[in-house]
């Protein structure tokens, strides 16, 4: 898949099936926006282009995560375009002209009801259809998904991370949420005193769910192994910085310096401070097998 970054320039594509949004934690229906233009690359031979319209906030997934998503999913280019003064202030219908028509040359135009873009937020799905007419592009206007009686958004999600609601989240979805990252050393303090783990440092622009334990699956190259994963500083210990630290059950090879995602399934408990490493230990203990039942009551 090919990633550009907007500075500037647009780049220029022949025939591309392009849909447009935030595309935060591509959720449900981010995918039912994506599938329609993979479906049009496989009819119509067209390209498969994602915008994702970005900003400076946390984000559900990193810039990267969306990349390793998109590709997975079979997207032939991902654009992410800052939303910096120079695109707020495009009108809607230059935009069309310059951008959509003009670089992209698009053939179809896939977005969702409520999508709006240019200045002033005056561009509609309706002047998306108006404007093809003109420049002989077909526009596919995507219903919002529903989940029970509320739309699915990535505020929705947003809110349901903060409660550490993952089962929430892994619905709305349609996958478990999950970190990115390569396996860092730590203090060591795992292997030597405690029980073996794995570490990721998010970066600071990753939205993350509260501090403490969870049920997590850990993926690597050559494998996925089930664990527990502790979000948080370990106030017992005193790091510094938030990390992702992870028992992984049933593995004791080297992994520092491997890439993995680890998806979260069910939170267990708030991270908290023990009197005593051996107090901390028993509760690790606890939480591994609460851990491990989780797996073989089925709940995954």
């Amino acid at each position: 898949m090919e990633y550009v970054r907007i500075d500037g320039q647009f780049p220029k594509f022949t025939r591309s099936a392009v849909t447009l949004g935030k595309f935060d934690g591509i959720h449900r229906g981010h995918r039912k926006l994506i599938q329609t233009i993979l479906d049009r690359k496989k009819e119509y031979g067209e390209l498969a282009v994602v915008m994702a319209f970005v900003s400076d906030r946390q984000t559900i997934l990193t810039s990267a995560e969306r990349r390793m998503l998109l590709e997975k999913m079979g997207v032939d280019v991902l654009l992410e375009c800052p939303l910096n003064e120079q695109v707020r202030h495009m009108k809607a219908d230059g935009f069309i002209r310059q951008i959509l028509k003009g670089d992209l040359q698009a053939s179809c135009v896939v977005v969702g009801e409520d999508f709006r873009f240019g200045y002033e937020r005056k561009g509609t799905p309706e002047l998306l259809e108006r404007y093809g007419e003109k420049y002989t592009y077909d526009t596919v206007v995507i219903s919002k998904e529903m989940e029970g009686n509320r739309k699915v958004s990535s505020t929705y999600i947003r809110e349901e991370l903060k409660k550490g609601n993952m089962e929430k989240i892994t619905e709305l979805l349609g996958n478990p949420f999950f970190t990115a990252g390569t396996i860092e050393h730590g203090r060591g303090m795992g292997h030597r005193d405690f029980f073996p783990t794995t570490n990721i440092i998010p970066p600071k622009s990753k939205l993350m769910p509260p501090n403490g334990v969870y049920v997590t699956v850990s993926h690597f190259a050559d494998g996925d192994y089930p664990g527990i994963t502790n979000v948080g500083y370990k106030p017992t210990v005193g790091e510094s910085f938030l990390g992702v630290e992870t028992n992984l059950f049933d593995c004791d090879r080297d992994l520092y310096g491997e890439k993995c995602v680890v998806d979260f399934y069910k939170f267990i408990r708030p991270e908290q401070k023990f009197a005593s490493f051996e107090a901390l230990k028993a509760q690790i203990r606890r939480d591994i097998e609460t851990g491990k039942d989780y797996f073989l009551s089925g709940s995954k």
